[in-house]
């Protein structure tokens, strides 16, 4: 019998860089996208995935992501003393009682990787999975990781989140190579993954995204791993190196993923999401409308 999935890691040790200065002294996923930061957008997807186990890896000035998930005795006492009910127990319910909080330090940004290995004693002999909170992925039905952990329930094996990526963009992702290249999906074998390749030279328009169902053996695998460009540890390498031992598949989710590691992506999840929310669409698409004539 498949063992469930319990145990997120999210990295979240990274600098922030292509959000300086907003990101000096703030974690990059603690950016709003509307009323809610980045991280409760990807700690709520585990949650609904059945994860009770949130294992954040962390790093320096990231004290505002424990600090976000923590009861916060003043706040609450003011909105109680203040009669706002509502936003009392939005604060309350950021995360059910049963969900546990685990940090772990990543003292050096030596790669995801390296990110994901330092989660290891946490995480012991089983399957688990990681997410990375810059890639919100919105989704009508189920999250994606739901969808993720349900075919992980059927297989038994490592699952990587894929998305269709267009020929200009393809440079930027880890491409994975099909067993099946005539597969229509949207669960695939794989053979291979290469690395940020040349259109010419992708074997296929399937990216990698923030989203990973992994077996426990990846940690072996992660310390066999030569460290790479810019001597960093590359997930991407070690899942390669994983296929020479266990099957992986990629799984084409159903939902929209918003890359808000750019700011194009972060501005146009704000905007969409604006668009949907009960407290502001009906003025926002007003002014969206003005500013548009």
């Amino acid at each position: 019998m498949t063992q469930k999935i319990r145990k997120a890691v999210f990295p979240v040790a990274g600098l922030g860089t292509r959000f300086l200065p907003a990101t000096k002294a703030n974690p990059k996923e603690m950016l709003p996208i509307v009323d809610k930061p980045l991280v409760q957008y990807a700690a709520e997807e585990a949650v609904a995935a059945g994860i009770t186990e949130l294992i954040f890896v962390t790093g320096r000035n990231k004290r505002a992501i424990p600090d976000h998930f923590d009861k916060a005795y003043e706040l609450e006492s003011e909105l109680e003393a203040s009669g706002k009910t509502q936003k009392l127990e939005e604060i309350r319910s950021i995360l059910p009682p049963e969900v546990n909080c685990i940090y772990v330090r990543q003292a050096e940004a030596l790669g995801l990787g390296h990110a994901v290995l330092k989660a290891r004693s946490v995480v012991g002999n089983e399957p688990f999975a990681v997410i990375l909170a810059d890639d919100l992925i919105v989704a009508d039905g189920p999250g994606c990781l739901a969808q993720m952990t349900a075919r992980f329930d059927e297989v038994g094996h490592s699952i990587l989140g894929v998305e269709q990526v267009e020929s200009s963009r393809i440079g930027a992702y880890g491409v994975v190579e099909l067993a099946r290249p005539d597969d229509e999906g949207p669960c695939y074998e794989l053979t291979g993954l290469v690395e940020k390749p040349k259109p010419a030279d992708a074997p296929s328009d399937l990216g990698v995204v923030g989203r990973y169902v992994l077996t426990p053996r990846i940690f072996d695998v992660l310390e066999s791993t030569a460290y790479g460009a810019g001597n960093e540890l590359q997930l991407t390498d070690a899942i390669a190196n994983l296929l020479r031992y266990e099957r992986v598949s990629a799984y084409r989710f159903k939902g929209t993923r918003y890359d808000c590691g750019s700011k194009l992506g972060y501005l146009q999840a704000n905007v969409e999401l604006a668009l949907k929310h009960p407290d502001v669409s009906t003025d926002f698409r007003e002014w969206l409308q003005e500013l548009a004539l």
